[in-house]
């Protein structure tokens, strides 16, 4: 069985039908020859645009030159109600600065610091849904609230229940329901002080998370300055200065950073989370094989990742299949030769983990699901040159490890001691306007593996 993936659309397309698909989704807007294609250019009155599968033009991109080719406002621009200035939306020395700042809170030392605040979150989920078995449940709500549980604990030191936890889980879900990224400015190259045509919606949820966000910070940078704060991921990032001016972050800068860590590190934790699971129960065998890892090897003790080898496989091939972010846009700042095309300043280049990962000319059964490809030398091999769920280069997600860390247990404690089964309902249809979901959700029946103690 093959796991599902959008029927993409018709080769010719007016603009205004693609900008109409385009908002309905943007996996289906796309057409099939991109699973094919090295190279693939798109006109419209405005601006020309190129997707790029080619490994070596993507490390061009991302990897060789990145300062050439900046992030574009085009996507972005969407995004800025709720992420202001954060590091997912600068360039240039605004975010090499804020990178300096952030990036201690994540390395290899302090993925073990929070592996006990993961761990509880991991416990609370495993309870929640142990409550619920025996019936069939809309996992991507289950594992968004995981998610947003683990973000909290481990920046924050506090759980998902807390009130201000709370409202901003639920204004999330509700600043996602607005389609933030669907506006004007992404067909449209507008100048700086024309409005961007953002929803009221967006606008009125994104400054109702940014006001509980500021609150949990104000606080914080009371209880550092009073010398009695938490070492959590919150009080490191606010006590980093950067090494080469010493400056920290201001309130206002760090509001905009733990809005992007809890977009990324939730709602794409969240989707990669919900598909790896509606994989184990579309393979059972596989996901008998975690089972068992997991009642051999899981322990509330961070040396237990390396052993949870079946698992990380498990999850890799999950974000093959279906990266959370599925496409990215660079823009180039000068004139580029790519393959027999030029590219002019200005021009709008498009990275698809999504495309590249199921490339028919890169990967041996680019649409079937096979955990068993990351151990064979031709796997690692295409995963070196065309793999890419956290993107690649300087701006490789920060949070790459933590995610990778957070999958692999939480999947892990789920399964050992719970099944996920499929229901009568039809299978999941991938959509993606933040991230990649499904466009009805993806319901999963879930059944005790062993008794509960």
């Amino acid at each position: 069985m093959i796991p599902p993936k959008p029927t993409p659309r018709a080769e010719r397309v007016s603009l205004w039908r693609y900008m109409r698909l385009f908002r309905a989704d943007i996996l289906s807007a796309q057409p099939a020859r991109l699973y094919r294609a090295w190279m693939a250019e798109f006109r419209t009155p405005f601006f020309r645009s190129y997707l790029v599968n080619q490994p070596d033009l993507v490390a061009r991109v991302l990897k060789e030159r990145p300062d050439d080719f900046p992030k574009s406002d085009r996507i972005s621009e969407g995004l800025r109600p709720l992420l202001g200035e954060s590091v997912f939306l600068t360039n240039g020395e605004t975010w090499k600065r804020q990178r300096r700042i952030i990036d201690p809170a994540f390395e290899g030392g302090r993925l073990k610091d929070t592996f006990p605040a993961m761990w509880d979150a991991a416990e609370a989920a495993a309870a929640r849904l142990a409550a619920r078995t025996g019936e069939a449940v809309e996992i991507e709500e289950q594992t968004s609230h995981a998610a947003a549980d683990v973000i909290f604990r481990t920046l924050f030191s506090i759980p998902i229940e807390h009130r201000i936890a709370a409202e901003v889980f639920h204004e999330f879900r509700a600043y996602q329901r607005t389609q933030p990224i669907l506006n004007a400015a992404a067909f449209v190259p507008l100048p700086r002080w024309l409005p961007r045509g953002h929803r009221r919606r967006t606008r009125a949820a994104a400054r109702r998370i940014r006001g509980l966000i500021t609150e949990l910070t104000a606080a914080r940078m009371a209880e550092i300055a009073r010398g009695g704060a938490p070492d959590d991921l919150a009080t490191k990032i606010m006590t980093t200065r950067d090494p080469e001016t010493g400056e920290t972050f201001s309130t206002r800068e760090m509001v905009d950073q733990v809005a992007i860590f809890f977009l990324a590190g939730h709602e794409t934790s969240a989707s990669a989370l919900a598909w790896t699971l509606y994989l184990m129960a579309l393979y059972p065998e596989w996901q008998d094989r975690v089972a068992a890892e997991a009642e051999a090897h899981l322990a509330p003790d961070f040396a237990c990742v390396p052993r949870l080898r079946v698992v990380r496989d498990v999850f890799r091939e999950a974000l093959r299949l279906y990266p959370p972010v599925p496409m990215m846009v660079r823009e180039a700042t000068r004139a580029e030769r790519f393959r027999d095309r030029d590219l002019t300043p200005g021009a709008q280049v498009v990275l698809s983990p999504w495309h590249q990962h199921r490339h028919t000319r890169l990967w041996e059964n680019p649409d079937g699901f096979d955990p068993a490809r990351w151990e064979t030398e031709a796997g690692r091999a295409c995963a070196r040159e065309a793999y890419m769920p956290f993107s690649a280069g300087p701006r490789v997600c920060t949070g790459a490890g933590f995610a990778m860390v957070e999958g692999v247990l939480l999947l892990s404690r789920l399964l050992r001691d719970l099944r996920v089964e499929l229901t009568d309902r039809p299978p999941p249809v991938p959509v993606a306007h933040l991230t990649v979901r499904s466009k009805d959700g993806i319901w999963l029946r879930l059944r005790a593996r062993r008794s509960m103690s």
